[in-house]
């Protein structure tokens, strides 16, 4: 750069007005350093996730995980798509949802396989599921996949729990994970011959090394996904 920073003599160095300011710059930016990376343990951790996981799935994992820890957690609700921005504009440090995305910039950990059933208070005519008012949780909904003729009725609710509580009450019907079933439900389900099951997913940047925010929930997520 042309620019003079040391004055040296046999006895002495001394540091030129430019000199101290580099040096002071580079100080700075050492203490500086040090700072970003010793407030790992102070950063939030952001996790995006489908409605039916966080029902009954995540909580046990959760409380595994944060129990002794002093850490800040935001979970957020999302469907796919928006699990799928989100960790990609980093607004979440890790999603679980139904999508496998690997990519130079993300990839996924298949944790388990998840079963989709037909749920209902009673006995129903599984031919004519347009016969019966159907309880959906979006527009991309697997009952609209299984018959081409619409129902005179459709209610939308994105709440997988409630979704589950109005089969109860006889409401309609539904199809929901199997795994957010408790026998005390006392429905009737019918498994989906045409539907494969989907794998559920861990997704995260695709790092080289973990950083410390998403050791410990990945160590336990692995751990039951193998059980």
């Amino acid at each position: 750069m042309g620019e003079e920073l040391i004055i040296r003599s046999s006895k002495k160095v001394l540091l030129t007005e430019k000199g101290k300011e580099l040096y002071t710059a580079l100080i700075n930016f050492e203490k500086k350093s040090l700072e970003i990376f010793q407030t790992e343990d102070r950063l939030p951790l952001n996790i995006g996730i489908l409605h039916g996981l966080l029902i009954n799935w995540f909580p046990p994992i959760l409380s595994e995980v944060f129990k002794d820890s002093q850490r800040e957690i935001n979970i957020s609700i999302k469907d796919l798509g928006d699990l799928k921005a989100g960790i990609e504009a980093q607004k979440f440090d890790v999603v679980f949802g139904t999508e496998n995305i690997q990519s130079e910039l993300l990839t996924s950990l298949k944790l388990f396989e998840e079963r989709l059933v037909l749920i209902s208070k009673k006995e129903i005519n599984r031919k004519r599921i347009q016969d019966y008012r159907w309880i959906v949780y979006s527009d991309h909904d697997h009952l609209f996949k299984m018959s081409k003729e619409k129902p005179k009725s459709i209610l939308k609710i994105d709440s997988m729990s409630t979704i589950i509580q109005l089969v109860k009450n006889d409401l309609g019907i539904a199809i929901v994970p199997d795994h957010l079933l408790n026998k005390d439900d006392r429905l009737k389900t019918y498994d989906l011959q045409n539907v494969k099951p989907s794998a559920i997913y861990m997704t995260t940047l695709n790092y080289k090394k973990l950083p410390g925010r998403l050791e410990d929930l990945t160590k336990v997520v692995r751990k039951k996904a193998s059980k």
